[in-house]
């Protein structure tokens, strides 16, 4: 996985805001009046205005909530689109670090999940 985006983006100086489950859960992309947010380990990444998170997008799934463990098993089931991630293998732990990095050079970080453990 590459982590430097092609272009460079001008990103936000991370927030520290503590977002709650309900807001982060309208902001699934199917509310015009929200924006579209994915969180990873707790923490908030704002992806709207990528279609894929849409809700016709091919990563809707992961929008509006924590999707930590499936990001890290590479898993497009909603069942899986939760926070707990501390019990995955080490190799499942890499693949979600390669996620954060990932999202973390192309999205502003808008808070932290309310309760959230961060790591």
């Amino acid at each position: 996985m590459s982590f430097e985006p092609k272009q460079k983006i001008e990103l936000d100086p991370p927030k520290d805001d503590i977002i709650s489950l309900d807001y982060l859960s309208k902001c699934d992309g199917s509310h015009p009046d929200y924006p579209t947010y994915v969180a990873i380990k707790g923490t908030v990444f704002d992806v709207t205005g990528n279609k894929a998170y849409g809700p016709e997008g091919s990563y809707k799934v992961f929008a509006g909530k924590d999707a930590s463990r499936a990001l890290a098993q590479s898993s497009l089931k909603t069942e899986e689109c939760r926070p707990e991630w501390e019990d995955l293998s080490d190799d499942h732990k890499k693949v979600l670090n390669d996620w954060y990095t990932f999202f973390s050079k192309r999205y502003n970080i808008k808070g932290k999940v309310e309760g959230a453990v961060t790591m």
